[in-house]
């Protein structure tokens, strides 16, 4: 009898061309989806290495962890605001909102003789409720999130000055000062810059690995498409905004507890600095985009840029303009890149 062979029917090329190119978009698409973030990762490497030149004490260990807690107040307040962006909002008031809870919390112990162990939670609460407040005026007047929060910006800045005009207040017990002298022990760590990384990790958690990390990516991408498919639009922005009032305060409390003063000035134009970090991080003006490990790459970043250039005796003044040019510099070089990978792809 003949041997009879078995043949394994292929598949149609039809199909291999088709599985192939899809699985290479697909693999395009995530690749590009992360291109912000790793301009951002070689802007830190590049600043890392010209603070290196610009001075020798940059190198330093305990030098580099201290200088971090200059900018923990902008970092804490990074992460809040970049939600309030994938969600295709801005809050300019996270600033005023900082100044008017730290001028609270002092008038409260102070003047009115409340207990820190009291003041520090109704100060949370407050900034929290501040906020809300954001959230509310926006969904529920339907103003646009750039028009309330820069009004609330001037009213929380004036309500802190009408509570402690052009003094400061500074009497708090000494258990609560100098937050940003605290370490790990044995390492130069500042416990603070923990702090910073368990929000960090937290909140990344729940904005990627949750349903209301995923609502908020949909209310920036489209609102009225979430509003379809049926998200609650008015409660996911009031509880981003609230979030937002409640990091804020967490950074209002160390600012004081770092400065041992509270004034109603502290912060002011720290909102800047906080949209630019974020921005920077690779999240989109727009919504719909972003990602928190980008924030926090961004926020080292400018942190070790002001770092080096102030060891280097830069001034004020050139710091902001470098700055300034190195986001410009990051959205041309992230659209770039993105351009040019769609067209390979």
């Amino acid at each position: 009898m003949p041997t009879q062979k078995t043949v394994l029917n292929p598949l149609p090329s039809g199909e291999t061309d088709t599985s192939t190119r899809a699985s290479r978009s697909s693999l395009s698409d995530h690749v590009r989806s992360f291109l912000p973030e790793v301009v951002t990762v070689i802007l830190l490497i590049i600043a890392f290495i010209v603070g290196a030149s610009l001075s020798p004490y940059f190198l330093d260990v305990p030098f580099l962890f201290d200088s971090t807690t200059l900018y923990i107040e902008a970092a804490i307040m990074a992460l809040g605001m970049t939600f309030v962006i994938i969600s295709g909002n801005i809050d300019l008031s996270v600033a005023s909102t900082l100044s008017l809870v730290a001028t609270v919390m002092a008038v409260l112990h102070v003047e009115l003789n409340v207990p820190m162990e009291v003041a520090i939670p109704i100060s949370l609460v407050l900034g929290t409720l501040l906020g809300a407040l954001n959230g509310w005026l926006i969904t529920r007047l339907r103003l646009p999130a750039l028009t309330v929060t820069l009004a609330t910006m001037a009213l929380y800045r004036g309500l802190a000055q009408i509570l402690l005009g052009d003094h400061s207040l500074s009497k708090f017990p000494e258990w609560f000062i100098g937050i940003d002298r605290i370490t790990v022990p044995g390492t130069p760590i500042p416990i603070v810059l923990v702090l910073f990384f368990v929000f960090a990790l937290i909140l990344g958690l729940i904005l990627h690995k949750t349903v209301f990390g995923r609502w908020v990516f949909a209310l920036g991408t489209s609102e009225d498409a979430a509003r379809y498919s049926g998200i609650p639009i008015e409660r996911v922005k009031i509880a981003i905004f609230a979030l937002n009032g409640f990091l804020a305060a967490i950074a209002g409390l160390i600012m004081v507890s770092r400065l041992a003063v509270a004034r109603y000035d502290h912060a002011r134009g720290l909102e800047l600095d906080v949209i630019t970090a974020v921005v920077l991080g690779g999240t989109s003006i727009y919504g719909g985009r972003g990602t928190l490990f980008g924030s926090v790459i961004a926020v080292f970043l400018v942190g070790f840029l002001r770092t080096g250039l102030g060891v280097a005796n830069v001034k004020a003044e050139s710091q902001l303009a470098v700055v300034g040019t190195l986001l410009i510099i990051a959205v041309i070089a992230s659209n770039l890149i993105t351009r040019f990978s769609r067209q390979r792809g």
